[in-house]
């Protein structure tokens, strides 16, 4: 589009140019040819015909054949058809012809045939013309002509000049920017809430099928229909763990009560009422078997509780009683299974949920796979690959439970709530518990499906901005969140497409892709990647999430990369258009669960994301969302009934979409990558001077490239286009130099996320931290450093290098 732009600009120039020359110059002419032509016909009087030496001038001919009379009519009027000599002028003819002539009064007449080559077939030319005309006119017509011309030249200079000053002035940037923002904002006016809605309820509907290869097909069909090209069905067979016959069950030794994980009563009435959502009260993955053994409560598992609990008591081969939250569940489950515990009931304490969420009797699932198909770990699951077959992770007995049942077991009341507020859920000390648990999964190859969709690029097509949301594959569970997720990236689909059957696209490629197998440990997205990591490593500028767009209704929590915190700031004023009464941004780069985390954690791909949550949620514990909960605890109708907030998302969801996929240079900050870097160190009690050291040159670097390359990058009149493809190239990779090699389980390899928008430091060495005062030793600590130093290491030798490539390239170039 930029391209045509400055093509067609060029041609009105030259145009312009041309034009101006050529009607100066037959101004000109045509003044000479005036007096030329009168000297001439005064001359013809008195030579025979054909014996002019001025007729007979070849370069006079060759410019009357050339130069037609385009002011014909203008002469033709009435006091203007004629010429007459004075007194004196005639005599001057009659007595020598060789004398000079006053050539000013004389005005030339139209040739009856209308071209000055005709002057000389008409010997009795004069004598056609002897009425008399006042001595004014021709002076008075000569000073007309000279000033006509004179405006003319006036006229044209003013447009070239005009035009040439509009072009060079700084605010052309600004209008293209303008422009940018009128096109994007005429694709996301025709989002509806309502429109939305109806999609979303047709999804829900498709849930009646439990296949999910034919869901897979309806939304590919949608989005065909909508106009999407390149719509294709990946498919891979992969391992799932699956729930057993019949549900899994704990039992109280002391008085041989059996529940079910909701709490109820195993009995054949509670097993019919509720039996699919029993079955899927499960973690997948986890060893199966039964164990009986005493129940010790570990709250949130972190290091602290079990340093504590372990002076207490032995632990080997134990069951913990194990709140969701504040750490990766994995994370949490490796320390318990390093300290010797053999099962875990894992609940979410109510007073970490909002109050609206009434969960006490919800079953939910958890998955304890970190990521991709566990049979084919770190390579696609395609056709002639070696299979693992590993039916369970983890050593440990998992069961997740609701917070009923976790009452009975430690036999409180119903009613826990002191003077309005709520007292979490904690085993005494100096009670004993001993429970019968009874795990029973199944592992199977299924086939999970994803759908890729292609809307090529004009300008960059292998450069990919990837948009993910994702589909149904456990029962019951997300039916509602994905069917939402589902809703928003079709209706982004749907405005786009209108604008592209209108010739418009983008410059870069956008991919469109809803993936499946995420409630099992995000396998089809993992697969995906795995398949075409290679492509993708070189061609993939940024992933923007739409999972589970809205989960609350009180508050727009934002998560994004440093390098694109900046964009999201501005996007997110879109949802607030008085400035004064603007809420505090939030804004953080936090570990997220959905299918962002292959871009992340192995490409190091620029990643946002927005999501309505409620305030109780984001204050309280963070990983509690790694609990899928089935369908009825979610009701997305309820939470957003006319859905002005899943049209609030799509719109500031698109316009971060457009922005990458149009701007010329990818609108990524360097700059806060480094003081991301400096803010992570900061208060931080491993920090060393090294650590420092670094992170202050790499700012350093990171503010010559801000400077030095990105602001010249960012004018259209400094801007090179093989420059802007290397500085876009360096754009987006900034992040790749931050993956460590090891990270502890279920913690971000990408250590520019935090575990959490409240902690600050980076979350390996607050783990090596918590892990060296547990031990004697400080190894683990002195890895982590040592990770982190070569990350910030690696990111400053990577703008240095770049610098220096730019600074060669334009050593070169003049």
């Amino acid at each position: 589009m930029e391209h045509s732009k400055r093509t067609s600009a060029a041609l009105t120039t030259a145009c312009s140019a041309l034009l101006y020359f050529h009607l100066c110059g037959n101004l000109l002419r045509f003044i000479l040819l005036c007096k030329k032509m009168a000297y001439q016909k005064v001359n013809a009087d008195q030579r025979a015909p054909g014996h002019s030496q001025y007729l007979d001038n070849d370069d006079l001919q060759a410019t009357a054949l050339d130069l037609e009379w385009d002011m014909e009519k203008e002469l033709e009027e009435p006091g203007f058809d004629q010429f007459q000599l004075n007194s004196a002028e005639n005599q001057n003819l009659e007595n020598s012809e060789t004398a000079d002539l006053n050539l000013d009064p004389i005005q030339p007449a139209t040739s009856p045939k209308g071209r000055f080559q005709r002057l000389q077939e008409e010997s009795d030319y004069v004598t056609h013309y002897t009425r008399s005309a006042p001595k004014s006119n021709p002076r008075n017509f000569c000073r007309l002509l000279k000033i006509f011309c004179t405006a003319i030249i006036l006229f044209i200079s003013g447009i070239l000049i005009g035009y040439y000053s509009h072009k060079n002035c700084p605010s052309n940037a600004t209008s293209s920017g303008t422009l940018d923002l009128h096109l994007y904002q005429e694709i996301l006016k025709t989002i509806q809430g309502e429109d939305i809605k109806k999609s979303f309820r047709n999804l829900v509907q498709l849930y009646k099928s439990e296949d999910d290869m034919d869901i897979s097909k309806k939304i590919k069909t949608q989005w065909t229909s909508l106009g999407l090209e390149d719509v294709q069905l990946v498919n891979y067979s992969v391992l799932l763990n699956l729930p057993g016959l019949s549900p899994s069950s704990v039992t109280l030794s002391s008085s041989g009560q059996c529940f079910h994980p909701n709490g109820q009563p195993c009995s054949e009435e509670a097993r019919k009422w509720s039996s699919q959502d029993l079955l899927y009260s499960y973690a997948a993955y986890s060893a199966n078997g039964i164990l009986e053994a005493e129940v010790i409560d570990v709250s949130y598992g972190n290091a602290d509780d079990l340093k504590r609990i372990k002076k207490m008591k032995n632990v080997t081969n134990q069951i913990a009683l194990l709140k969701l939250g504040k750490l990766p569940l994995l994370y949490k489950l490796s320390l318990l299974e390093k300290t010797g515990f053999g099962g875990v009931l894992l609940y979410i304490d109510p007073c970490d949920l909002p109050k609206t969420a009434n969960l006490s009797y919800n079953t939910f699932m958890v998955s304890l796979n970190p990521g991709g198909d566990p049979s084919t770990p770190g390579y696609p699951s395609i056709d002639g690959s070696f299979r693992q077959h590993r039916s369970n992770l983890t050593s440990l007995l998992v069961q997740p439970i609701s917070a009923s049942l976790v009452a009975k077991l430690i036999s409180l009341p119903k009613d826990r709530t002191t003077n309005g507020a709520c007292s979490p859920l904690e085993l005494p000390n100096n009670e004993e518990r001993i429970v019968n648990m009874k795990i029973q999964t199944v592992t199977k190859f299924e086939t999970v499906t994803n759908v890729v969709g292609y809307l090529k690029g004009v300008t960059f097509p292998d450069r990919y901005v990837i948009v993910g949301s994702h589909h149904h594959t456990a029962h019951s569970y997300n039916r509602q969140e994905w069917a939402s997720s589902t809703a928003v990236i079709t209706a982004f689909i749907r405005a786009l497409m209108l604008r592209v059957k209108r010739g418009w696209r983008p410059d870069r490629t956008i991919v469109f892709c809803s993936w499946g197998g995420t409630a099992f440990g995000n396998i089809g997205s993992y697969e995906w990647g795995e398949d075409f990591r290679k492509v993708l490593q070189r061609n993939v500028v940024a992933y923007i999430s739409l999972h589970s767009p809205v989960r609350g209704n009180s508050s727009l929590h934002s998560v994004a990369s440093p390098s694109l915190q900046q964009l999201v700031a501005e996007k997110n004023k879109f949802n607030c258009p008085r400035r004064d009464q603007c809420p505090k941004t939030n804004i953080s780069s936090e570990q997220i669960q959905d299918d962002a985390d292959y871009f992340i954690n192995h490409l190091g791909v620029p990643t946002v994301r927005f999501t309505y949550e409620d305030i109780k949620t984001l204050e309280g514990p963070s990983f509690l969302s790694e609990a899928l909960f089935p369908k009825h605890a979610t009701k997305i109708e309820e939470m957003d009934p006319f859905f002005n907030l899943h049209e609030t998302i799509t719109k500031l969801s698109g316009e971060v979409i457009l922005q990458i996929a149009n701007e010329p240079v990818l609108p990524f900050n360097a700059l806060d990558i480094a003081l991301e870097v400096q803010n992570s160190l900061k208060g931080d009690q491993t920090t060393t001077p090294q650590l420092l050291a670094l992170a202050s040159r790499l700012r350093e670097s990171a503010e010559l490239f801000q400077s030095d390359e990105m602001r010249p990058a960012n004018d259209p009149k400094e801007r090179d286009p093989m420059r802007v493809r290397m500085l876009n190239d360096l754009l987006q990779d900034m992040e790749k130099s931050f993956l460590v090699q090891h990270a502890p389980p279920g913690f971000y390899r990408n250590i520019l996320y935090h575990l959490d928008g409240k902690t600050s430091q980076f979350s390996i060495l607050l783990e090596a931290w918590e892990h060296c005062k547990s031990l004697a030793s400080n190894e683990t600590l002195q890895e982590a450093l040592s990770e982190v130093l070569n990350s910030i290491n690696a990111a400053q030798v990577y703008f240095k290098a770049g610098l220096d490539v730019f600074e060669s390239v334009l050593v070169g170039k003049n």
